[in-house]
């Protein structure tokens, strides 16, 4: 476990829209570092001023069809008492889309080895450990650890190191992606309930071939926290991964194209459902290109 030191509730200076709309104007590389500082607790007190009693804005514009897909991946637990704050950054990363030209497809994998410590973690999962584990032995990591956050399949970010923050975002943003789409997505309510959706990805350029991979997540979970770390705690989690399923292969100069039927677990709640579509080469390594479709709420 690796200890997180933010713990508190972050409230933007009182010109934090100004600064913001003058930055997306003129200096776009600064407007994340800045964003990114504030949703940290780390802009110092010296800039921001003594007036700070206007909250950050909770939601961000929808980012335009030609942004720039970015796959945010959470390894996270509610049995661990440092894994709240980055929750946090993470719903803040989905609601804000701090980061200029990209869109920030966010994922929050639960993982099990918390599991003994108290409290079960009821979104949990062997295969999103084996998961993580699977990016500690592709990154040469000594072992894994929450919360972390892997960024497009390739670099790990700290949520207390806002320029690596920003240089991550910086490297894979100016990455050429392929197109992925998800096409319309359709729920048979039957015993059990089916997920039916086309998943679609332009001609692989890579030297390698790559994976398809379809993850099926709620938009957002609630829990109260009976024991552990966390023991008395509610805490909130934004797109949490049911499922991770490998649908297929992207060869070398070839596209795309199928249809997906995948189950979904008992009780899920169709108007409540993330989609993430992404391709990433095998290792697991970078992710290609990826997709989101969100149900309509």
């Amino acid at each position: 476990m690796v200890s997180a030191n933010i713990h508190q509730v972050v409230i933007a200076p009182r010109n934090f829209l100004r600064i913001l709309s003058i930055m997306f104007r003129y200096n776009s590389k600064f407007l994340l570092v800045y964003t990114t500082l504030v949703l940290c607790g780390l802009w110092p007190d010296s800039f921001s001023g003594k007036d700070q009693n206007v909250q950050a804005p909770t939601r961000a514009a929808a980012p335009s069809a030609d942004s720039h897909p970015v796959l945010v991946e959470l390894f996270t637990s509610e049995g661990c008492s440092s894994c709240p704050p980055a929750d946090e950054f993470v719903q803040k990363l989905d609601s804000l889309q701090p980061a200029p030209g990209a869109q920030l497809i966010v994922l929050s994998e639960h993982v099990d080895y918390w599991d003994h410590d108290g409290w079960k973690d009821p979104n949990s999962s062997p295969a999103l450990t084996e998961r993580q584990g699977a990016y500690e032995r592709a990154l040469g990591l000594s072992t894994p650890y929450t919360p972390q956050i892997i960024v497009d399949g390739s670099g790990e970010i700290r949520i207390n190191d806002a320029r690596q923050v920003e240089t991550v975002f910086q490297q894979v943003t100016g990455t050429p992606k392929l197109a992925v789409r998800i096409g319309a997505v359709n729920i048979d309510s039957g015993n059990p309930a089916l997920l039916r959706t086309r998943i679609e990805a332009d001609a692989n350029t890579d030297k390698h071939n790559a994976d398809v991979y379809l993850a099926i997540a709620l938009d957002h979970v609630g829990s109260h926290v009976l024991r552990g770390e966390n023991g008395g705690r509610d805490l909130t989690h934004i797109a949490v991964v049911q499922q991770i399923a490998k649908i297929g292969k992207l060869q070398k100069g070839k596209g795309f194209a199928e249809d997906v039927e995948l189950k979904l677990k008992a009780g899920t709640d169709p108007n409540n459902l993330r989609v993430v579509a992404f391709v990433q080469t095998p290792g697991p390594g970078k992710v290609l290109g990826a997709a989101l479709w969100k149900a309509a709420r």
